[in-house]
């Protein structure tokens, strides 16, 4: 678990890297995206199976925790949407820039879910 001190506020602790424990945390910081959740899921389980193979299965966790870990905490969560706000951009260095950021949110908070 990470603590207010390491990152600043959060929402909630960082859940298991289980799809279970994923679920419960994405019902609390992101509840829209819980159709979502369940169709990658699937998609990734039918993948396992048809692979056989668990990679699919670990992608989709590493994916989701990826996400979650974005939606807690309010740092990375507010960086991510400020640098999509400006993705578009009329001003091709402010897209380019918004680009950059958000790729550096997208890195910080997998190497977080990675321990």
């Amino acid at each position: 678990m990470s603590t207010l001190a390491d990152h600043g506020r959060e929402l909630i602790p960082r859940p298991e890297q289980t799809p279970d424990a994923l679920r419960t945390a994405l019902a609390v910081v992101a509840p829209g995206r819980l159709e979502e959740m369940q169709a990658t899921k699937d998609d990734a389980f039918a993948k396992a199976v048809e692979w056989q193979s668990l990679s699919p299965v670990q992608s989709w966790v590493l994916l989701w925790a990826r996400d979650i870990e974005i939606a807690r905490r309010l740092d990375l969560s507010s960086r991510f949407e400020y640098a999509q706000s400006k993705l578009e951009d009329e001003d091709p260095a402010i897209a380019r820039d918004a680009l950059r950021e958000l790729s550096a949110v997208l890195d910080e908070a997998m190497k977080a879910v990675r321990g």
